[in-house]
């Protein structure tokens, strides 16, 4: 090779080494490596979180459409259906499916582990992601505090209707109060017509003037209607005894029976399918004394009073600290079952019923036969109307509203009402599909209804 030549080589060779033109590609290129690893990942995380969502998903829908008390079919079949349509079956077996059933809940749970395939990550060795996956529904009566209040006016004597009030009553105690919920449902039975008889158990453990002895009703103001509390240290007086008609007062708005009286907090069906059997036909409808009685039966500023009930024997020992705070995970239900709407109640103004001996006058002669006896000028300066139709109407609204607020769900039952006393039911309930207008031996279904959807059918897991 000739000098000149070897000179262009050396030239060359040196030009070469002292070139930077592409020295950024084998970088670029390893970043770029780099970046799809990552990306790929990325995605196929992703794309595992995606059919993660989608098999939990399948598993709580199926699971409560499995532990549903209307399924017929073997739960374990409707859940490897419910995989089978959105085809995920590859992801569960029939061992991952547990079902439990007793007169108490019916349970259905799924445990699987998902072995979702990572095509991309596939090619450097890692064919797929391993993901736990569970889901429980169960149908059961967890704690609950129920108030039934059922209108015993003399209205209901009509068609037939307080016999069938007493076949549907009974089969919802029995429902709420299957075998298998002892201590954990308790059930307030408030019979109401023209005012509501307390009981002397509950009256005399509460801060109520007592003006006599003929029975233990409660007089309310119209402010105590916006709350659900009602609190056995605040001060109260006794409701009047009187009729409005009846001279021989067996008709009067508060009504004197035992059976008439308030059973507060129970668990024992027998004792309170008793009582409804004998209920008959009184006189006139306070829905809203009804509603303000099943409210505060649930509210926990009566829990002092529960708490002497308790240690003396009248109420189960399992329901001492009842009614539970609204904070709590107890349900409180109230059911609400009219045949009418509110009518106008009367009052006798304080200055003639102050003394024992013109109390004793109006506890045996009806206000319609002393109206009929003395001039009209003296009636309006004897009696008051003390609820009128109208005012009632909002009072009961608004007991209502209170009782939502605090997380009470309303149930009403309008047995072969008018329309304007459905419409006040319906505003009156928690929604309008909690209301139900029945004819005849509807009232039973209504009754029916309520009773399966107390069985919460809820996601525990």
């Amino acid at each position: 090779m000739t000098a000149t030549a070897r000179l262009r080589v050396r030239n060359h060779i040196r030009h070469f080494a002292q070139a930077e033109d592409g020295v950024m590609l084998a970088l670029v290129v390893s970043i770029l490596l780099i970046m799809m690893m990552v990306a790929g990942f990325g995605v196929e995380v992703m794309r595992t979180e995606m059919e993660r969502t989608r098999i939990q998903q399948v598993i709580d829908t199926s699971t409560l459409a499995a532990a549903h008390h209307d399924n017929e079919l073997d739960p374990k079949d409707v859940v490897m259906d419910y995989f089978a349509k959105a085809n995920l079956t590859s992801y569960i077996g029939r061992d991952d499916i547990t079902v439990g059933d007793s007169s108490l809940a019916t349970s259905v749970e799924v445990r699987l582990t998902a072995n979702v395939r990572t095509p991309f990550l596939g090619q450097v060795g890692n064919d797929s992601f391993s993901i736990p996956v569970a889901g429980r529904a169960e149908q059961a009566m967890g704690n609950s505090e129920v108030s039934l209040v059922l209108d015993i006016s003399g209205s209901m004597d009509n068609n037939n209707r307080m016999t069938r009030l007493h076949s549907a009553a009974k089969e919802f105690v029995d429902t709420v109060l299957p075998d298998g919920t002892t201590d954990r449902v308790s059930l307030s039975l408030v019979p109401y017509t023209g005012d509501v008889n307390a009981g002397w158990e509950i009256f005399n453990r509460m801060n109520v003037r007592q003006l006599h002895s003929y029975s233990y009703c409660v007089q309310f103001t119209p402010l105590d209607f916006s709350t659900t509390a009602l609190d056995p240290d605040d001060f109260y007086i006794q409701g009047q005894h009187f009729s409005h008609t009846d001279e021989y007062f067996n008709n009067i708005p508060c009504p004197t029976q035992d059976y008439e009286t308030i059973t507060p907090l129970s668990q024992n069906r027998s004792a309170l399918k008793t009582q409804i059997g004998k209920m008959t036909g009184r006189e006139r409808t306070s829905i809203h004394i009804g509603l303000k009685w099943g409210a505060a039966l649930l509210d926990e500023t009566f829990a002092p009073l529960v708490e002497e009930l308790v240690d003396d024997g009248i109420v189960d020992e399992a329901f001492r600290g009842r009614p539970a705070s609204f904070s709590s995970n107890t349900m409180k239900v109230m059911v609400v079952m009219t045949d009418g709407e509110n009518t106008e109640t009367k009052r006798i103004k304080e200055f003639a019923y102050d003394t024992p001996d013109m109390r004793a006058h109006w506890a045996r002669m009806a206000i319609d036969d002393f109206e009929d006896d003395v001039e009209s000028s003296l009636e309006a300066s004897l009696f008051t109307t003390y609820y009128s139709p109208a005012l009632a109407d909002t009072l009961m609204q608004n007991i209502c509203t209170a009782a939502k607020n605090a997380g009470i769900l309303i149930y009403t039952i309008g047995f072969e009402v008018n329309d304007d006393s459905a419409e006040e039911l319906e505003d009156c309930a928690s929604s309008p599909s909690h209301f139900y207008r029945v004819e005849g031996i509807q009232i039973s279904d209504a009754f029916s209804s309520i009773a399966r959807q107390l069985k919460q059918l809820r996601l525990t897991l």
